[in-house]
């Protein structure tokens, strides 16, 4: 049986007097059905027994009887007290650093944690495929258990306000945590928002408001002066294990991007553990915490993301999706039949939208993978890379943009393979066995790399010969290729990318 340890603060936020079930409770519905077993750490038992408030504390301790304490624990090994003593600061470190100790000496088999720090560790002990956050836990059974998936993610859609249920429960949270909710909703009935569903049940909203210079910020400390931003008014993912956070948080920075923006803002509570997990995923992604709002509903935390530039070639996701000018450029092609699973919004008006409706992560995330045997193996942070949808002198064309996070070669195993590419790859397991297995003498590389850009008007290969972007019908990219600066300005030139896009190296 597979021993699944929970991190304190999942077992909180799950047991607390009023948990959001329809949000953790996907969590704990899977690992109930795979028939895993579900693990505490001793030190989570006693973390508990210190709850100031004594009915929560007692309601607390009767709920843990549902779970298997472990009856006991290892010694901290020599590799594991080396991380701590490079990374923890408090008790609190240290109690994690002995749960995360618990995988590492194999007493059980998997870690479910949304503390980063503790995911910082695992990667640094080597186990980070053996840690996960939830949603990340979900992807992992989703794809390996697809006949218990319940339904199929449907594309993001945009509907009127007024046409939402506002009685769903979905919104439960918001009524909860902000006074006069339902109000402000129906304010906003003509406005629009962006929506996930599957079938009648809401998996994510996303609520946007364009702000100018005059909009008055007296209730931030410190204060935010005039500037054009984009409030990210509403928010809510429900853990899914689709990357529908990263889907949503790419529609942020397009709508930024659109109204021509400075800077981002986000207000939030910090109640439960979806709003933690958005918390990481924004910083992961350049927010970074401003201050404090106060309202008639309580005090918020207020995380701020500057757009426009520098950009960063050593840590692109903090600066996505702008591109460093002096970066270096390249082209690389990809098969139809995986480019629009893996970069849905390059889809072509020749494809049906309906054709990619289904319940890939890959298809909503930010940051994906693409697996080659390239000649050219130099990629490094920072690059760009032009995407070239193969087909033809007249079909094949440029779709995409992307910028190159991180590049894995000289991997030692399947395993290592499998691990990396991690559902953000378009190839199945049973796929990649064949890229690895292909030939064995020149084993795949790996480039993770950020979904930047769909150019809006697709040159095709025609075109790209007549700019000088490729040489000739017989010089079509095989692998990665370099391109010069012009050629890259000839492709943003020819698809009407906004060249704004492009800024200094930080």
């Amino acid at each position: 049986m597979i021993r699944v340890l929970l991190d304190t603060n999942i077992i909180v936020h799950r047991e607390a007097n009023r948990p959001v079930k329809s949000d953790i409770g996907e969590l704990f519905r899977w690992i109930d059905n795979l028939h895993y077993q579900k693990c505490v750490h001793p030190l989570t038992v006693e973390e508990i027994s210190g709850l100031k408030n004594e009915s929560s504390r007692s309601a607390m301790t009767i709920k843990l009887e549902n779970y298997n304490v472990l009856k006991t624990t290892a010694s901290l090994a020599p590799e594991v007290v080396a991380v701590s003593a490079a990374l923890d600061q408090t008790e609190n470190d240290r109690t994690d650093t002995a749960i995360l100790n618990e995988v590492y000496m194999d007493r059980v088999d998997i870690l479910i944690t949304e503390d980063h720090k503790i995911h910082e560790k695992a990667d640094r002990l080597g186990i980070g495929h053996k840690v996960f956050t939830i949603d990340a836990f979900l992807e992992k059974v989703t794809s390996e258990h697809p006949d218990l998936v319940e339904y199929k993610i449907p594309s993001v859609t945009k509907e009127y306000l007024g046409n939402i249920d506002v009685s769903d429960n979905f919104f439960d949270s918001f009524r909860e945590d902000y006074i006069g909710f339902e109000r402000w909703f129906g304010r906003k009935s003509d406005e629009v928002a962006y929506v996930c569903r599957a079938g009648d049940q809401l998996l994510a909203f996303l609520y946007l408001k364009p702000e100018y210079e005059d909009e008055p910020y007296v209730d931030i400390a410190p204060p935010l002066g005039p500037a054009r931003r984009l409030k990210i008014g509403t928010f809510k993912v429900r853990f899914t294990g689709f990357k529908i956070g990263e889907r949503f948080l790419k529609i942020v920075f397009d709508n930024a991007a659109k109204f021509s923006v400075s800077q981002i803002y986000v207000t939030l509570f910090r109640k439960r553990i979806e709003q933690e997990t958005l918390v990481t995923l924004m910083t992961d992604f350049g927010f970074r915490h401003h201050g404090k709002k106060s309202s008639p509903s309580g005090e918020e935390d207020v995380f701020v993301r500057d757009f426009g530039g520098p950009a960063s070639l050593l840590h692109p996701r903090q600066t996505y999706p702008f591109l460093a000018r002096q970066s270096r450029k390249f082209i690389v092609p990809i098969y139809p039949k995986y480019h629009t699973s893996l970069f849905p919004d390059s889809i072509l008006r020749t494809e049906s939208p309906m054709d990619f409706v289904e319940n890939e992560p890959f298809r909503n995330a930010i940051r994906k993978v693409y697996v080659t045997r390239s000649l050219e193996r130099g990629l490094k942070s920072g690059d760009v890379v032009v995407f070239y949808r193969t087909g033809g002198y007249y079909v094949g064309v440029a779709t995409t943009i992307g910028i190159v996070e991180n590049v894995y070669t000289g991997i030692r195993d399947f395993q290592q393979f499998s691990n990396i590419c991690a559902k953000r790859s378009v190839f199945s397991e049973k796929e990649l066995r064949e890229q690895w297995d292909w030939k064995p003498r020149n084993r795949p590389f790996v480039v993770e790399f950020l979904y930047a850009y769909s150019l809006p008007k697709r040159p095709n290969l025609k075109e790209l010969i007549e700019l000088g972007v490729i040489k000739d019908i017989d010089s079509v990219p095989r692998g990665f290729e370099r391109i010069t600066e012009e050629a890259f300005e000839h492709v943003l030139r020819a698809s009407k990318t906004d060249a704004r896009i492009v800024v200094d190296q930080a």
